[in-house]
């Protein structure tokens, strides 16, 4: 059997998944009552149990792993391998192989660049393979904790003791590893309340995590803190760090560029604006999405785990 066989293809399982939020969207009781066992999140981490995990070389020692959850950057080098994001823990000995084609030096760091679980629920492993994890305060008190996501109406459990990270901070930090001063910045609350950015200068790569999806419609997380005004107030500060050499990580889809970052800015202040216009005119959340307001973006935005019309329910939520 080959490689396409064997694996579960990226965009088929997660389209799936999206098929599944978009029933619940209209139809939340039918769908959990006869689809408890499997609903978006149960789908996602299963596919990840055998999803492929692809490696891209970007500049220098940095590189980009794709297809366990978010996408994870790689710092290699003589001191060890550094880490932004963790993917899903079902995919270890995928990662692990994937990293390992790298070269064999060991794991050393883990940023978490915010809580959701397909960055983070291979923080445990990672931690026991050696790395020290470095996140915000904010995200360390999520991952204690049992969250209850409602749009997906799912609830995470906490990480264990060693899945937590042990180095902190609140605003900012800087990391020397492997000849690079990484910068991590938080974002005001816009996906979650506890976005970061994680920038390499000298290789002028930027990992902006889930406050870029690129080519697809985001999640906005509003069980903990997340709005569609601060997505876009982060899709603008994005542009405004980036030029034209900038690589640009996003936390899903492909590696991308200021010229992307743009359009994505673009699309959600259009979405955001058409979507509060109706809402403004009294029309209930079902007559918003019978409007049709992500028509335009769907063919280029909807092809992922957020539909238009569930995209189209996070806005209204949010205006």
């Amino acid at each position: 059997m080959d490689s396409n066989q064997n694996n579960i293809s990226r965009r088929n399982f997660l389209g799936t998944a999206g098929m599944l939020t978009a029933g619940a969207l209209l139809a939340p009781k039918f769908l959990f009552s006869q689809a408890k066992a499997e609903g978006p999140v149960e789908i996602i981490i299963k596919a990840a149990a055998t999803a492929k995990i692809n490696v891209t070389k970007l500049r220098g020692n940095i590189f980009m792993l794709e297809g366990s959850g978010g996408n994870i950057a790689v710092l290699n080098g003589p001191e060890g391998k550094l880490l932004v994001d963790g993917g899903i823990g079902v995919s270890k000995p995928h990662v692990l192989a994937a990293l390992n084609s790298i070269s064999n030096q060991p794991i050393k760091v883990l940023i978490n660049s915010h809580w959701h679980f397909d960055h983070t629920s291979g923080n445990e492993w990672l931690h026991q393979a050696g790395a020290t994890i470095i996140a915000q305060d904010i995200t360390r008190e999520h991952l204690t904790r049992s969250i209850h996501q409602e749009d997906w109406n799912y609830t995470f459990a906490p990480l264990p003791k060693a899945g937590l990270p042990t180095v902190l901070f609140k605003k900012e930090h800087t990391h020397h590893f492997n000849g690079e001063k990484i910068h991590v910045e938080t974002y005001r609350p816009a996906h979650t309340d506890c976005d970061s950015s994680i920038y390499f200068p000298n290789a002028d790569i930027l990992h902006v995590a889930d406050t870029f999806w690129n080519a697809y419609y985001p999640m906005i997380d509003y069980s903990t803190g997340g709005s569609i005004d601060g997505m876009i107030t982060a899709a603008a500060r994005n542009v405004a760090r980036t030029t034209n050499h900038t690589v640009v990580i996003p936390g899903h889809g492909a590696i991308g560029n200021r010229a992307q970052l743009i359009e994505f800015h673009d699309m959600l202040a259009t979405i955001r604006e058409r979507v509060s216009k109706l809402k403004n005119q009294g029309k209930t959340l079902n007559e918003v999405i019978a409007a049709k307001p992500t028509a335009s973006y769907d063919q280029k935005f909807g092809g992922f785990v957020i539909k238009g019309d569930f995209f189209t329910k996070l806005v209204y939520k949010g205006v």
